[in-house]
């Protein structure tokens, strides 16, 4: 197998990999009160949707669950995933 072939393979595996694995932290960083803001994000596509009205006040650090919201520390997540993946090339 060449090496550009092996290159294209682990960048789709890349891009495959990194939504579900986002979506995952997403939610272990989400509070965890009643269970309704894990239970009502979704992963549709490639998009993390926090589809519950409080979720704004979440992210803004109203829990003291999550200081930093959710977006954020997955975002950086995401940079740190992505990075590792390329570095080892």
């Amino acid at each position: 197998m060449s090496t550009q072939k092996q290159i294209i393979d682990a960048l789709e595996d890349i891009i495959r990999d990194v939504p579900k694995k986002s979506y995952d932290y997403f939610v272990a960083e989400t509070p965890r009160r009643s269970g309704n803001a894990r239970r009502s994000t979704r992963l549709s596509t490639n998009t993390i949707k926090a589809d519950y009205a409080y979720a704004h006040r979440l992210d803004t650090g109203w829990s003291k669950q999550a200081p930093d919201g959710m977006v954020d520390p997955t975002i950086a997540y995401m940079e740190k995933l992505i990075s590792d993946n390329v570095r080892k090339f």
